[in-house]
């Protein structure tokens, strides 16, 4: 690999998540966030956003902070659901990077320190489920297939996403093979975006519209982890409901015009990494052991 991963990331980053009645959960989340970022990057921050808890969540993520104060708790003081915690997250990171996690670590990042040089190569990376066989992930159903058996918690979560993802696909026809994953962004260009999605909706939103800045993207594998304790609140009715009206609302507002003129889309590139061909030298070094995350 090269001698880089010997030694700490050096541009600073920030690891952004949000939490509403966590209390389960949210201790083993900032214990194992302290040891990802300590572990990989020289200089870091974790932003969380308690989104007007009832239990005791804000009260372990506040004495957490006393003791690690690159920790910093941001309050709302009634609940405002997922898209509005990650625009405040999103909004008061100080860091040269950022990306996210969820409270209940539904994403695999034993690889982070590669996803972070890549950020030296490509403006965005972007994490999607792998298949098991790099050739079917051309096909679509055969992915969706796979991924309807490993995305989720269950077999409903996992029909969720992927009515999620094809909706989107074919209203705002960005390329992307995942939607609701981990993102690494360069913070300028993540907090240059005028966000108005209010729901889970906020994620797709900021990579379709990086995508028409003209960013250049690439997709790595990051695996999913089914939830080991807490309740998933992504596919309550409500959360489905105020998820879909955005998704319409947003495409009337901006998505369509943005479809017709194609605005920047011609300078947008997204590499692939079980696509080889094309790439060389220290990319080539990096994403060696990636592929093997689409070919296991």
């Amino acid at each position: 690999m090269g001698s880089y991963f010997t030694k700490k990331f050096e541009g600073s980053v920030s690891l952004l998540s949000w939490a509403y009645n966590e209390e389960v959960l949210i201790a083993s989340f900032l214990e194992r966030a302290v040891s990802l970022m300590e572990a990989n990057i020289r200089d870091w921050e974790i932003v969380i956003v308690n989104d007007g808890s009832t239990d005791r969540t804000p009260e372990i993520i506040a004495r957490y902070a006393d003791r690690e104060p690159r920790i910093r708790l941001i309050n709302h003081d009634k609940n405002l659901n997922v898209g509005w915690a990650c625009r405040t997250a999103v909004a008061n990171a100080e860091k040269k990077y950022l990306f996210w996690e969820t409270v209940d670590w539904s994403y695999d990042l034993k690889n982070i320190r590669i996803f972070l040089e890549l950020l030296k190569h490509f403006n965005v990376v972007q994490g999607i489920r792998p298949t098991p066989i790099r050739l079917l992930s051309y096909i679509p159903v055969i992915r969706s297939i796979y991924r309807v058996k490993t995305r989720s918690d269950n077999v409903k979560s996992a029909l969720v996403s992927l009515t999620n993802y094809y909706h989107l696909r074919l209203l705002y026809g960005v390329p992307f093979h995942d939607f609701q994953n981990v993102t690494f962004y360069p913070t300028k260009l993540a907090q240059s975006i005028d966000l108005t999605a209010t729901s889970a909706f906020v994620n797709p939103e900021l990579l379709i519209k990086s995508f028409h800045k003209g960013a250049t993207f690439i997709e790595v594998p990051i695996r999913f982890i089914k939830r080991s304790a807490g309740q998933a609140k992504g596919i309550k009715p409500r959360a489905l409901w105020n998820a879909f009206k955005d998704v319409w609302l947003n495409w009337f507002r901006w998505g369509l015009a943005l479809r017709i003129k194609k605005i920047d889309q011609g300078n947008s590139q997204i590499a692939r990494v079980y696509r080889q061909s094309g790439f060389g030298g220290e990319i080539a070094q990096l994403i060696e052991p990636l592929l093997a995350e689409f070919n296991r």
